[in-house]
C-alpha cells in the first residue's frame, strides 16, 4: 500500500498542477506565444516526437561521452593525488577553481578552440568540465575513507602498497564513486545543454538547439515540449544511476 501511495502521490500532484495550469490559461485567455496550455504542449510533443527524440538522443550521447571522459580523468587524477600529499595540495585548488568557474564564462573560448565547424566537440568538452568535480571529489574522499584500524592491520601483515590499494582503498571508495557519478550524470546533461546554447549553432542538433529554434519563431509550445523531454531524460538517467547504485552497493556490502 505504501508503495502504491508513493507512486500515486507525485502523479496526483503533477495532474493537479497541470489541470490548474490548463484552467488558468483558458479562463484568462492567455496568448499561446506567452504561455501555452498543457494541451497545446502535449499536441506539440505528439507532432514533433521524431525530431525531439532525435535531438534528445544527440544531447544524451554527448552528455554520456562527456561523463565517460570526466570519469576517466577524474578517477585517474584522484588515484594519483590520494597517494601523494604534495600532489593533492597542488591539484585540489585547481579542481576547486574549475568547479566554481561558470561554464558560460569559458564556453566561448572552448567553442573557438574546438573549431566553429565542430560544435559537438565544444559541447562534450564543456559538459566534461562540469561533470569532473563531483567524480574527482567523490573518488578522492572515498580513497581516503578507509578504516584506520584496517590500515594498521594491513601494515602489520606487511601488505604492499598495491595490495592496500586494491583490497582496502578501492573497496572503501565504492559508495563515494557511485554517488559522485550519479551527481555528475545530471551535471553532464546540464553542461551539454548550456554549451549548446552558447555555441549557438545547429551543428550539434541537441535539445538546446530545438529550444533556441522554437524561441526565435515564438513557438512557445515547442519550447515547453523540448523542456519536458529534457526533464524526463534527466529524471530517467538519474533513476537508472540510482538503481545501479542500489544494486552495486547491495553486492558490495553482501561481500
Amino acid at each position: 500500500m505504501r508503495r502504491v501511495i508513493a507512486v500515486l502521490a507525485p502523479l496526483a500532484l503533477i495532474a493537479l498542477l497541470l489541470g490548474g495550469w490548463e484552467l488558468a490559461c483558458r479562463a484568462l485567455a492567455v496568448p499561446a506565444y506567452f504561455l501555452p496550455a498543457p494541451s497545446a504542449i502535449g499536441q506539440s510533443l505528439v507532432d514533433d516526437a521524431p525530431l525531439l527524440l532525435t535531438s534528445a538522443w544527440n544531447t544524451l550521447a554527448m552528455a554520456l561521452l562527456a561523463l565517460l571522459l570526466a570519469s576517466a580523468v577524474a578517477c585517474t587524477l584522484a588515484l594519483l593525488t590520494a597517494t601523494s600529499r604534495t600532489l593533492e595540495r597542488a591539484v585540489s585548488p585547481l579542481a576547486v577553481v574549475m568547479q566554481v568557474t561558470p561554464v558560460v564564462a569559458i564556453a566561448p573560448l572552448v567553442v573557438i578552440w574546438a573549431g566553429l565547424a565542430h560544435p559537438e566537440r565544444a559541447v562534450v568538452a564543456l559538459a566534461a568540465v562540469v561533470a569532473f568535480f563531483p567524480v574527482f571529489s567523490g573518488a578522492l574522499a572515498g580513497l581516503k575513507s578507509a578504516d584506520p584500524d584496517l590500515e594498521r592491520l594491513f601494515d602489520l601483515y606487511g601488505a604492499k602498497r598495491s595490495q592496500k590499494l586494491t583490497r582496502l582503498h578501492l573497496p572503501s571508495a565504492v559508495p563515494f564513486l557511485l554517488e559522485g557519478h550519479k551527481v555528475a550524470a545530471g551535471l553532464a546533461i546540464i553542461g551539454a545543454v548550456v554549451a549548446e546554447f552558447v555555441a549557438g549553432s545547429g551543428g550539434a542538433q541537441g535539445l538546446a538547439w530545438r529550444i533556441l529554434e522554437a524561441g526565435n519563431r515564438l513557438q512557445t509550445a515547442k519550447m515547453f515540449a523540448a523542456l519536458a523531454v529534457l526533464g524526463l531524460m534527466g529524471a530517467v538517467l538519474h533513476g537508472l544511476f540510482s538503481a545501479a547504485e542500489r544494486w552495486a552497493l547491495a553486492r558490495w556490502r553482501g561481500r
